[in-house]
């Protein structure tokens, strides 16, 4: 049987954070699928289509990743993916609460579907996306946050709204 799991996240930019958690689950399943959810609450800075294809990028060199997107709960699409796993990353303690309740009613609506939860390298405990985006905002280096091809993006995002 095969090991699929899903990261769901906003990626909105994907960071070195995301990706080290995408790259130590590829070593564990079988399959990785990296989806882009589709939150109507946010109001990000690349589109959807922009985040799948700066997760392709970033994660080309891993050949049990693809990407993808959905809509709606996360539980459904795990199912239409014939996945039996969800891996959220961790970075502190205050994530933990609010993941803890999405694992259970996760585990509610299919008992069959487990959430692991893996912590991010410290070195990565204080990047978020959010984050990222203030410092390129300003024009500071963030190539120590991101992957080249996300660092370019950035770049150009703030380029042409300035």
């Amino acid at each position: 049987m095969s090991r699929t799991a899903i990261i769901p996240g906003s990626f909105d930019p994907v960071t070195l954070g995301h990706l080290d958690i995408i790259t130590r689950g590829a070593k564990v399943f079988d399959r990785i699928i990296v989806s882009v959810l589709n939150n109507q609450h946010k109001n990000p800075l690349f589109t959807i289509e922009e985040r799948i294809e700066l997760l392709k990028e970033s994660t080309a060199s891993l050949e049990n990743v693809e990407v993808d997107s959905f809509n709606g709960l996360l539980i459904d699409y795990v199912k239409e993916k014939n996945a039996n796993a969800i891996i959220k990353g961790l970075r502190a303690v205050s994530d933990f609460e609010y993941e803890l309740q999405m694992a259970s009613i996760n585990r509610k609506l299919d008992e069959n579907v487990e959430t692991f939860f893996m912590m991010t390298n410290n070195q990565f405990s204080y990047l978020s996306s959010s984050i990222v985006k203030e410092v390129a905002k300003y024009g500071a280096p963030v190539n120590d946050l991101v992957s080249p091809p996300v660092e370019r993006a950035l770049r150009k995002k703030f380029s042409e709204r300035t």
